[in-house]
């Protein structure tokens, strides 16, 4: 009788014990995916910062070598500054190009592939333009289609780091702007 009183009095205390017990498991639970969901979301800020540091610096170094390419005779712009001692000119465009190589390797490591893609491109084009500038163009080249073609892909490239990284406020494309520009000049 005294073991039906405390089975009774077990049975009672159970959907209580059973609440205590799936409330813990419940908030153990919650918190944990809530951790989980903080956790991915820092680790993906501190990734697109990375990507954006990669970008950027990727960009100056490429810039960099078109800026020293244009400063030398063969394709340096006849309304632009003045060219530069062509010696000076050809090491500021050896040590650009170093800049880009180096910085190429983190587009590599981070970029997504529609960024790297477009990277690609604008290298490509830069790389154009360089040898041009030392005197290699290749076959047919012509300074101004390969200035817009640049500047396209300049737009291509931002263009898809900003979407691989869910940059919203439009479009920043320069190259109809910059062609607009140097029309009416």
């Amino acid at each position: 009788m005294a073991d039906c009183r405390v089975v009774d009095a077990l049975l009672s205390q159970l959907p209580a014990l059973l609440g205590v017990l799936v409330g813990t498991l419940g908030t153990v639970l919650a918190t944990h995916l809530a951790e989980r969901v903080r956790w991915s979301r820092t680790q993906s800020v501190r990734w697109d910062d990375r990507r954006v540091e990669a970008y950027a610096e990727y960009a100056r170094a490429l810039k960099g070598v078109s800026l020293a390419a244009m400063r030398l005779p063969p394709v340096a712009d006849p309304a632009g500054p003045l060219p530069v001692d062509p010696q000076d000119a050809l090491a500021a465009l050896a040590e650009a190009d170093a800049e880009r190589s180096k910085a190429w390797e983190r587009i590599l490591l981070l970029g997504d592939a529609a960024t790297v893609t477009a990277a690609r491109d604008w290298t490509d084009a830069v790389r154009d333009l360089r040898l041009a500038a030392i005197g290699r163009a290749p076959a047919g080249f012509d300074r101004e289609a390969a200035v817009v073609h640049l500047d396209r892909c300049r737009d291509r490239f931002y263009a898809a780091a900003r979407s691989g990284l869910a940059v919203g406020g439009g479009a920043v494309a320069q190259a109809a702007w910059l062609a607009d520009r140097n029309d009416g000049a």
